[in-house]
């Protein structure tokens, strides 16, 4: 396990192979994530948890993951933070179930899953912090999430690559975040966490 992770608590750290080992034995029946080239550790685990470096998830009771397919960045966060309350929607059923097994392997009380498009569910409480990870354009993550009920300070944190200038034209108080100054790994030159506020 690389150094990198050694900010992770212990008994968080010992679950990470596991939690590896259960996400390739589900890729062989399904694609959750791309064959290709999968590096769990830094495309998947260490791209979910940078968003911890830019916001204080303790302080958030309810965080809603749009668009998780596989479980990202929802079921890391959600390891990392047992406290807090995620809800984690796709529209894709063959990758909910298999968020939904892993939050049953590892005892996620703290996980919601839900198999539908966000725009068409409906919520008990608000949302403090929506996450998402190359899942659309910000206009169209906003949009999705109009009827969504938020608190009045929460906010928006996105994973997303390249140029945004353009994309975020119409997000004045967005803020980007160069996830290199976290994670000086070349896989993340060109990724970003986007803050917005709701």
């Amino acid at each position: 396990m690389s150094p990198t992770l050694d900010f992770l608590p212990k008994h968080i750290r010992n679950i990470l192979p596991q939690l590896e080992a259960a996400y390739m034995e589900w890729n062989q029946k399904v694609n959750v994530i791309s064959r290709k080239d999968i590096q769990f550790e830094t495309r998947h685990l260490l791209h979910s948890l940078s968003l911890k470096e830019v916001h204080d998830f303790s302080t958030s009771k309810h965080v809603l993951d749009v668009g998780t397919g596989g479980g990202f960045p929802g079921i890391p966060l959600a390891i990392c933070f047992p406290d807090v309350q995620f809800t984690l929607v796709d529209s894709i059923g063959k990758k909910t179930k298999v968020v939904y097994d892993i939050a049953q392997q590892f005892h996620l009380e703290n996980v919601t899953v839900i198999n539908d498009r966000v725009e068409n569910i409906s919520l008990p409480h608000p949302i403090d912090t929506i996450v998402t990870r190359a899942v659309a354009p910000t206009e169209t993550i906003a949009y999705w999430c109009r009827t969504i009920q938020k608190t009045k300070n929460g906010k928006f944190l996105m994973l997303k690559g390249g140029d945004l200038t353009e994309e975020l034209n119409n997000f004045p108080k967005a803020i980007q975040h160069d996830i290199m100054e976290f994670y000086p790994i070349d896989f993340f030159e060109t990724k970003k966490i986007v803050e917005v506020p709701f």
